[in-house]
């Protein structure tokens, strides 16, 4: 995903999965999108896994629970009016954390297309994913 508020979302949602042990992931998006949970859902699902100290073991649910990636419930939606919208609930005792993105358009993603070629050429190897550019 090249956008920057998506990517800033992901690893929002990551650095939070430290302390919030509880949360699963909605993606929404318009009904010609193939994928579903989105590679972006499917992504925040893995380093919210890898940063989680809960056990996240894979448990037997009910099919409305969502599909279970790496131990996070992720819930996709396909319906007209959305472009690309994914948002993070975190349940703990008496809160709850919601980190949301909502993309509106495509041009969502030009300033992380750009700021990706300006980087590419400092790299001395393959990286993927925009957040190894940003933070890494």
């Amino acid at each position: 995903n090249f956008s920057l508020g998506a990517v800033l979302m992901m690893k929002y949602a990551q650095d939070a999965a430290q302390f919030l042990h509880d949360f699963e992931i909605i993606e929404m998006h318009h009904p010609q999108k193939l994928d579903a949970p989105s590679g972006t859902a499917i992504k925040t699902a893995q380093m919210m896994a890898n940063s989680s100290e809960k056990n996240l073991s894979a448990n037997p649910q009910a099919p409305a629970r969502g599909e279970n990636h790496q131990g996070v419930q992720v819930h996709s939606l396909r319906l007209p009016g959305f472009y690309s919208h994914q948002t993070v609930v975190f349940g703990n005792v008496g809160e709850v954390l919601t980190l949301c993105h909502q993309g509106i358009d495509r041009q969502c993603c030009i300033p992380g297309i750009v700021l990706a070629c300006k980087k590419v050429m400092s790299l001395d190897k393959l990286v993927y994913g925009l957040e190894k550019v940003l933070f890494e």
